[in-house]
């Protein structure tokens, strides 16, 4: 089922840039303060994968392709090794409060340093919530910017990932080899 779009909700801006693990796509639209805010983002060109992930609270009327994105800076920060530029990136997600706040936890998995489901469950405040914490991260929206990625099977196996195992294992190995040595 196609949703039809509200003609009177606003446009929004995507781009695609290369990376090592194939090309990334980032959709995103400005808050009340003028600033970019990632809606949606993930290792396609293709902007129709990312369209049905965005909530469709959130979901636009349209996009226009936007080449020079500035969150782009961010997304090339990080495949040039400053792993932590992807926090400072705002982030707009909707759902219920669970998932809403799983999200936030998220941005807190430290970069070279993952957490297993049941660890990423612990983090959120309900330590038996360890299939729902697998679908915060499944249901995650904006790839990379909310690292759900860091999050990793209790047998220490990659899980799943919405852009393939291959791409999952890539920024961790990415991360591990660039991020800060913990103290």
């Amino acid at each position: 089922m196609i949703a039809l779009l509200d003609p009177s909700a606003p446009r929004v801006r995507y781009a695609t840039v290369a990376t090592p693990p194939g090309p990334f796509t980032v959709v995103v639209d400005t808050d009340a303060e003028g600033r970019d805010v990632v809606l949606a983002s993930g290792w396609t060109a293709e902007l129709g994968d990312l369209w049905p992930v965005i909530h469709r609270t959130l979901r636009p009327s349209g996009a226009d392709e936007e080449p020079d994105l500035p969150v782009l800076s961010a997304v090339e920060a990080f495949v040039d090794g400053d792993v932590t530029a992807i926090d400072r990136v705002p982030v707009a997600q909707r759902s219920g409060p669970f998932l809403e706040e799983a999200w936030q936890v998220l941005r807190t998995v430290p970069a070279g340093r993952p957490d297993t489901y049941a660890a990423f469950a612990s983090r959120c405040g309900r330590p038996a919530a360890v299939r729902a914490a697998a679908n915060a991260c499944a249901r995650n929206a904006a790839a990379l910017f909310v690292p759900c990625h860091r999050v990793l099977g209790s047998d220490g196996g990659l899980g799943g990932f919405r852009w393939g195992t291959p791409v999952k294992r890539w920024l961790l190995d990415h991360e591990a080899a660039h991020a800060a040595v913990p103290a």
